[in-house]
């Protein structure tokens, strides 16, 4: 359960720290991070694999790279429904949606080594 809040809070806070880092990612405070993350992470687990299955032959003819335009579809679509979270247009989905995955990955990776079962 620690783990699971430490990730959302650590999420929301790579949220905002794409935020800073690219003009096309705007958000306006941290509340608004964190529903963010939510809707994202909701996308993610229920829009996300039924798009990935749709799009399948277009994913094995481009070897796998069409998995970051369903990424960047995932973090426009969260932008769309919420106030406090803008994308300016779809560059600026694919481009927050790879930081914000690379940022997710170090985060991810440290929370495992913080609460590796020993």
């Amino acid at each position: 359960m620690l783990k699971l809040l430490a990730k959302w809070l650590l999420s929301a806070s790579a949220l905002l720290f794409v935020a800073y880092v690219y003009s096309g990612v705007e958000v306006t405070n941290y509340t608004s991070a964190l529903i963010a993350v939510v809707v994202i992470g909701l996308l993610n687990a229920v829009v996300r694999p039924v798009l990935v299955v749709l799009t399948l032959p277009v994913t094995v003819l481009t070897l796998g790279l069409f998995l970051f335009v369903i990424n960047a579809i995932v973090f426009w679509g969260a932008a769309a429904v919420l106030d406090g979270f803008q994308v300016n247009g779809f560059v600026g989905a694919l481009i927050g949606s790879l930081l914000y995955t690379l940022v997710g990955m170090v985060i991810e990776s440290a929370l495992e080594r913080l609460f590796a079962k020993k």
